[in-house]
């Protein structure tokens, strides 16, 4: 089973191609600078790297350069795109209704379009992704994953700012949590390393734009 992995940000798309079979990463990619007139890739395939410099005046090109690269002659990765079986996006915001990660339809993405005010940045950047990806590969499965879904075992009490309530309850205003997937991650990788289920620990998150500490 391969899975494609887009992380879409404000002027930036982060990418791999995955094979959960072997857990081996096929491809890895970074488009740096999307909708400016010097954007370029940075392609690495099995370990072979390569920059390559193609204009992208937003998402679904920078996607659609991807793509093509995939199944070219230069680099054969993949024969056609039946080969890729499911997309997965990270967006940042889920607001209080995903504990998990969905699979994308409808309703998913009106959430998401929800939470753009809480989420200015990234998540018109996320749906970018999947709107691109809907045109480009409309018979694969895409799924959600969403930073803030980790999080969501926060009580009320420590979650509700010291603000007037009605910020909470006009503009849901509240603690949240980020980088979610990541702290999952490192919880559970650290969990495996010391052979225990139940650990106590604090992840650091030390991003380019953002950092954050989890307990």
């Amino acid at each position: 089973m391969k899975v494609l992995v887009l992380n879409c940000g404000s002027s930036s798309l982060k990418c791999q191609l995955i094979d959960m079979d072997t857990e081996e990463r096929i491809m890895k990619g970074h488009y740096d600078r999307i909708g400016g007139a010097r954007s370029s890739l940075r392609f690495n395939v099995r370990g072979n790297k390569t920059v390559i410099e193609h204009p992208a005046r937003n998402f679904e090109e920078a996607i659609h350069e991807i793509l093509n690269l995939l199944i070219s002659d230069e680099y054969k990765v993949i024969k056609d795109f039946s080969e890729i079986d499911a997309v997965g996006h990270r967006i940042v915001h889920g607001g209080e209704k995903y504990k998990s990660s969905v699979v994308i339809d409808d309703k998913v993405i009106k959430t998401i379009e929800d939470c753009v005010t809480l989420a200015p940045i990234h998540n018109p950047a996320g749906l970018a992704g999947i709107r691109a990806c809907q045109k480009l590969l409309p018979n694969i499965p895409m799924v959600a994953c969403f930073d803030t879904s980790f999080h969501q075992t926060i009580e009320p009490k420590a979650f509700i700012y010291n603000l007037p309530y009605k910020y909470y309850e006009d503009y849901r205003i509240r603690k949240y949590g980020f980088h979610g997937i990541s702290h999952r991650y490192i919880a559970g990788r650290l969990s495996e390393i010391v052979g225990k289920k139940d650990i106590r620990l604090i992840n650091c998150h030390l991003g380019q734009r953002g950092i954050s500490l989890c307990n």
